[in-house]
């Protein structure tokens, strides 16, 4: 299956008519130099590429446009989606030099150790949408105390770019897992928490969060 290339620069992608429709180029098909930064999500070999230009490319495609207008492969659908990064916002929360985890029983993070956090809503604020996550994991109430950190990766398996938010928190009365989210919740030492979680982002937020404690 042959590669395309998903070239975007200031929010327009460059697009080839290809059997009437707007679609991906091949290499060979991209007269100007491009970086290729990383492969997209999708169904066939995409890679996502920043072009080197003289200019900005204004005969291009919009990239907001691309959800909404007719002649467009599904190809550069799934790879202006794929494109997208993903926020999420994570809780850190310290109660007498432990720290709390959650083991999630569903999507992502099944039977995995993590902070307690998730996908940040459209249109929320990040500081409201880690006190949701909050309640509606581990069904407490809780206050932000400071955003600690914020960090980026390309998932390994996922292939899709994540931007994390780390805030500390302080939580009012016992964390109980919502059984529809965690599997269990546990306040443990900080060494314990680097072994249980698998995260390397997740893992060196709670290496900053316990050194500064």
């Amino acid at each position: 299956m042959d590669t395309r290339y998903y070239v975007e620069s200031d929010g327009r992608i460059f697009l080839i008519h290809r059997d009437g429709l707007l679609d991906l180029p091949s290499p060979d098909e991209v007269s100007f130099e491009v970086e290729r930064v990383a492969p997209l999500a999708a169904d066939r070999p995409v890679w996502f590429c920043v072009p080197s230009l003289s200019a900005h490319p204004w005969d291009w495609t919009r990239k907001d446009d691309v959800q909404t207008i007719d002649g467009v492969t599904p190809l550069v659908r799934a790879a202006v989606h794929a494109s997208m990064p993903r926020v999420v916002v994570e809780g850190i929360c310290l109660q007498g030099g432990r720290i709390l985890l959650v083991k999630g029983n569903r999507g992502l993070t099944k039977d995995r150790w993590t902070l307690p956090g998730g996908f940040l809503q459209f249109g929320e604020d990040p500081r409201q949408g880690v006190l949701r996550e909050l309640r509606e994991e581990i069904g407490v109430e809780s206050t932000v105390e400071e955003l600690l950190d914020v960090r980026a990766k390309l998932g390994t398996h996922t292939r899709l770019h994540w931007t994390m938010l780390f805030y500390r928190v302080r939580i009012v009365g016992d964390p109980i897992p919502n059984p529809d989210e965690i599997a269990e919740v546990r306040f443990v030492a900080p060494d314990e928490a680097l072994r249980l979680v698998a995260d390397p982002l997740m893992c060196e937020a709670i290496r900053a969060a316990t050194d500064s404690a």
